[in-house]
């Protein structure tokens, strides 16, 4: 079955930086859309970033365009989240998220999810 499994959370200053990965097992992963959402405790799950499978674009929250950037190695079916110039509102649980179709882009109605990874960055 499919498994995403996020890593590289944890407890950053403000204005530090993190990479976030995410290691997809049980898919062809080069045809699937990647993306990464986050929530905050009382808090609807945003959307972040996503990349498409076949031509690598790109897209992004306005909050975190050229500060974040997606990226993904299809060799080793992974997919990553570099996280720059990190603020105290960038503090929550991010979730990996997979799905074939690449229309979805940010909505929330991925067919596959991670348990997600906690990010808490102090002011």
């Amino acid at each position: 079955q499919v498994q995403l499994v996020e890593s590289g959370g944890g407890l950053v200053q403000a204005g530090g930086s993190l990479r976030l990965s995410c290691a997809a097992s049980g898919l062809t992963f080069v045809r699937y859309t990647m993306g990464w959402f986050r929530q905050d405790p009382g808090k609807e799950r945003e959307f972040v970033a996503a990349i498409i499978g076949s031509s690598y674009n790109r897209y992004y929250a306005d909050s975190v365009k050229g500060r974040f950037t997606i990226s993904r190695d299809n060799a080793k079916n992974t997919v990553y989240l570099q996280m720059n110039s990190l603020t105290p509102e960038d503090t929550a649980v991010y979730y990996c998220a997979a799905d074939l179709r690449s229309t979805l882009i940010q909505r929330n109605e991925y067919g596959y999810w991670g348990r997600g990874t906690q990010v808490t960055v102090s002011s």
